[in-house]
């Protein structure tokens, strides 16, 4: 009786973790129609529908997933990790909208964040799906928009908590497509974002430009983290 009540509460905590679905090789992957994947979730909180991401630079993804910095990045013909990868981040004012609602709502108000990552099978489709998404978008507009238009693509969804800021990742490929060309960088991607520290404070992304690292604990600027801190009362930023 003890083995199958062990095996019972193994089984849960596979349940309750999100984060154990990268233990699957890309040939489990699970790709369903861009029209049945399942998009963002927003529970109870509606008033994050109104809160907009933004499209985020290629370095800005790197900065975020606390991927190390290429070599030889003076040469033209080097390219950056991962450019088949399409990424958005929460804008300024949805930052700053969690931290107002939080206050407002007497701390009921969610403080979370969402963070899309789009990887395709090719850099073309990628170029191709980029022209016509827009910079800018509600977060109540993404799986309509962003999940749902994309007629002819299939999809395998990633979820992660990583603190107060939730990762949505994407595979994305034609339908009838046969295995995933760009695995390595989908593989690459899942793993830097599994090996995440949590999001304390997403509120950081803004008064520390240079600080979008999660796992930031660079000794050279300690000095500036701590004039920081005492400079913004009651902000709290991750380790």
């Amino acid at each position: 009786m003890g083995e199958k009540e062990k095996k019972n509460k193994n089984k849960k905590q596979k349940h309750q973790h999100p984060n154990d679905q990268t233990t699957k090789h890309t040939s489990d992957f699970s790709f369903k129609p861009s029209s049945e994947v399942k998009g963002i979730r927003f529970g109870g909180q509606f008033i994050v529908k109104s809160f907009t991401i933004r499209r985020a630079r290629p370095l800005e993804l790197l900065k975020v997933l606390s991927f190390p910095p290429t070599n030889n990045t003076n040469k033209p013909k080097d390219k950056l990790p991962f450019p088949s990868t399409t990424a958005f981040l929460p804008t300024n004012f949805t930052i700053l909208a969690h931290q107002a609602w939080h206050t407002l709502t007497l701390g009921l108000g969610t403080k979370k964040s969402k963070v899309l990552l789009f990887v395709f099978e090719t850099e073309a489709m990628k170029g191709a799906v980029d022209r016509i998404w827009p910079p800018e978008i509600a977060l109540g507009e993404v799986n309509k928009k962003l999940i749902r238009g994309l007629n002819g693509c299939e999809m395998a969804r990633f979820k992660f908590r990583k603190g107060c800021i939730t990762f949505y990742v994407y595979a994305v490929r034609q339908v009838g497509s046969f295995g995933f060309s760009c695995a390595e960088d989908l593989r690459t991607i899942l793993q830097s974002v599994v090996e995440l520290k949590d999001f304390l404070d997403h509120t950081a992304m803004l008064s520390m430009p240079n600080q979008r690292s999660i796992s930031y604990s660079h000794p050279s600027q300690t000095l500036s983290l701590l004039s920081l801190r005492s400079a913004q009362s009651g902000a709290r930023y991750w380790r």
